[in-house]
């Protein structure tokens, strides 16, 4: 048995990980888009590690795109198998695909315009290829086993990252040899963190790949947290009468940034601002959100009691044409939230090239931004950033708050493993981070006791 790193191995995004049993069957975890700019991905999205016609079995932790946003492309080249995933994992998964080829036939055709050639640029796939990839997913319910080989069996447990996502564990039979347990961590989230159940913990493994996305940090504490951002609020759109913009994911964070807003509201805490979340994606997330309850944790059900829509108040406005997007450029005094969570594109990328070179103005980093992304330079200190091929000067003010984030830091994550057998596990593997969150995040597991830690590069093969 063997295991091929094809994606998220040495950086952070584009989640991908192939499974070849004894017998030859490929079974592979994720299958994401690469979202960067590093030196030597410059077409990882267009070519796969392997044959897509050999794959047997696709098995989905999660809905975000760095995770799903290669199944069309794997399908449109030969893929005819099934995708496992949870419910709530499969609705969201169809909405972020779709989205994703509108954009990358819009993005198509401005480029072809411009060019002087006959070469044409193509989108990795079509609106048809994302209804082909829908129609090849079952889904399964957490916390009960189910067959997806005959020597496999899977679980998914609620990873408590976004709604929907799961980690994976594989019980393996082998001819001859002693089953075993082989886990994927998927993204860790976070304890204690509104909406969504807290993430619960893998049966032990005997071989596990695991996240390192904070690996070498620690997130702010969440009691100061509300308080810190009504105090951004305040001080941007109330004494500076300016634009607070939040690059958020349209799927998780936008929806927790919202339910917030309105527990202040509630209490009366909230100042009379308009609050735009400007985003088609996020709008079609939310409904996505309302219809799996199943996954919100006893807090959320219990504030429902009382408020049956958490994600909406009076002074909340959801936008989805181009015109009402454009008319938040001229308006102050205002809270926008907007994807994408990098400012890398979207309606997001916009109003921050709008709103970047005002003082009065915030933007407030709330999720993981990769380095080379205008996003990771904001949060990096950057005194310029380039927008649409254009240098802005950074006048506005850049706030992060670091407790937003759905990913587990390196605390939360080594509690999250307690439940893994130090003397059974027989090599855990490190994916989907940084440099120096890998190497954290080895440091740390290591002072904790975890032997045979293993940091694999792209393209690495392990025997198992």
């Amino acid at each position: 048995m063997k295991l091929k790193f094809c994606g998220a191995a040495g950086t952070v995004t584009g989640s991908s990980h192939l499974l070849t049993l004894d017998n030859g069957t490929k079974i592979l975890l994720d299958c994401g888009l690469y979202q960067g700019a590093e030196a030597g991905y410059e077409n990882f999205n267009e070519k796969f590690l392997f044959n897509p016609s050999e794959i047997d079995i696709v098995v989905l932790s999660h809905a975000h795109i760095d995770h799903c946003g290669r199944l069309p492309k794997l399908v449109k080249d030969g893929f005819r198998g099934r995708i496992y995933s949870t419910h709530a994992t499969r609705d969201l998964t169809a909405i972020l695909l779709l989205d994703s080829a509108h954009i990358q036939e819009r993005e198509s055709a401005f480029t072809n315009k411009r060019r002087n050639d006959d070469n044409e640029d193509e989108p990795l796939y079509s609106p048809e290829d994302v209804a082909l990839t829908m129609d090849l997913f079952r889904t399964v319910g957490y916390n009960q086993w189910f067959g997806i080989h005959p020597d496999v069996d899977v679980v998914f447990k609620d990873s408590g990252h976004i709604l929907g996502s799961a980690s994976v564990t594989m019980k393996i039979r082998r001819q001859g040899l002693k089953d075993f347990i082989f886990g994927f961590t998927a993204d860790i989230g976070r304890p204690n963190r509104p909406i969504l159940r807290d993430p619960e913990p893998m049966p032990a493994c005997d071989f596990l790949i695991c996240e390192s996305t904070y690996g070498d940090r620690l997130h702010e504490d969440s009691p100061e947290e509300k308080n810190h951002f009504l105090h951004i609020i305040k001080q941007t759109c109330i004494e500076q009468k300016g634009k607070l913009i939040i690059p958020a994911f349209s799927v998780g964070r936008t929806q927790e940034i919202v339910y917030m807003l309105d527990q202040l509201v509630k209490e009366n805490l909230l100042p009379n601002v308009p609050v735009y979340v400007d985003s088609p994606l996020a709008v079609n997330a939310t409904r996505v959100f309302e219809m799996h309850p199943e996954c919100f944790d006893k807090d959320i059900l219990s504030y429902m009691q009382h408020d049956a829509n958490p994600f909406g108040f009076d002074n909340l406005r959801y936008t989805r044409s181009v015109d009402e997007s454009r008319s938040i450029n001229t308006k102050k005094g205002c809270i926008v939230i907007s994807a994408a969570g990098m400012i890398n594109a979207g309606r997001v990328k916009h109003h921050v090239f709008n709103a970047i070179e005002n003082p009065a103005n915030t933007i407030l980093i709330v999720g993981y931004c990769a380095d080379n992304t205008p996003g990771g330079q904001l949060r990096n200190g950057a005194e310029t950033i380039r927008l649409f091929g254009e240098y802005k000067q950074v006048n506005a003010k850049v706030e992060i708050m670091s407790s937003f984030s759905a990913h587990g830091d390196y605390r939360e994550m080594i509690d999250y493993l307690r439940t893994q057998e130090k003397s059974k596990l027989r090599k855990m593997m490190l994916v989907h981070g940084d440099k120096n969150a890998l190497a954290g995040f080895k440091d740390h597991l290591e002072d904790t006791g975890y032997q045979n830690v293993f940091i694999p590069r792209l393209g690495d093969t392990v025997d198992l």
